[in-house]
């Protein structure tokens, strides 16, 4: 049985971070995440989130960018900081019967446009992107990060203009409602009221300008407006 010193022992952490890099795929309709192939154990030959263990002097932040700035080449990215993953023996790594090194993982969410992003790649067997709906077993914990990750933009997209920050700068609303389709599906909304619903809230503003896409008739292109858009700010379903 053990003592009372041994009960309440500190853990010793070491902290990385996981960062869930989603893209979107206009042209083909898919919601992609960037996935690691692990060339060491534990989980030898599984593919995860991209992680590192943060460095000394490295804050957080710095240490998720410096993940991206490994992985991709990007102009347009949007990421902030998701969730703190600290589970007991949510790494095998960790000894439980001699109070070994407890594993914590600060996850960042990232979003890009993939049109707009490229892998910098020196292996093409393991870095990739994945269908989120077609996804390998994932190594540790990494689908319950994947999974919260998910969760955590759909709700931006309700109510933040997350979205604009992967678009061009001129965009058509079709360009828009295509864009949450990808994320929530083709029945999340009627097309026709998701265009007057927007439009009527005043902070997409109408450049004048107009793209013509195929034969349908020009569309026009539209920028987003942060200054009207404040009074929405935090507020429940406002693109939804």
């Amino acid at each position: 049985m053990k003592n009372l010193s041994e009960s309440k022992k500190l853990a010793d952490f070491k902290v990385g971070v996981d960062n869930v890099i989603f893209s979107l795929d206009i042209r083909q309709n898919r919601l992609l995440v960037l996935l690691i192939k692990r060339t060491e154990k534990p989980f030898e030959n599984y593919w995860s989130l991209p992680g590192t263990l943060v460095r000394e002097g490295e804050s957080l932040e710095a240490s998720a960018e410096r993940i991206l700035a490994e992985k991709i080449l990007v102009n347009n990215l949007y990421l902030e900081q998701l969730y703190t993953f600290g589970g007991p023996h949510r790494d095998p790594r960790e000894d439980p019967t001699s109070y070994g090194d407890r594993y914590l993982s600060v996850s960042y969410f990232a979003l890009v446009r993939f049109e707009d992003s490229g892998l910098i790649i020196r292996d093409l067997n393991q870095t990739a992107w994945h269908e989120l709906q077609n996804l390998p077993a994932l190594a540790f914990d990494h689908q319950e990060i994947l999974n919260y990750g998910y969760r955590r933009l759909r709700n931006k997209l309700e109510y933040s203009p997350i979205a604009f920050d992967v678009l061009p700068e001129v965009f058509t609303l079709a360009d828009l409602f295509q864009l949450y389709t990808i994320v929530f599906g083709e029945n999340f909304s009627d097309y026709s009221n998701f265009r007057s619903r927007l439009l009527k809230l005043g902070f997409l503003k109408d450049t004048g300008l107009k793209i013509t896409k195929g034969a349908g008739r020009p569309a026009s292109l539209y920028q987003f407006d942060a200054k009207a858009f404040a009074p929405f700010k935090d507020k429940p379903l406002v693109f939804i």
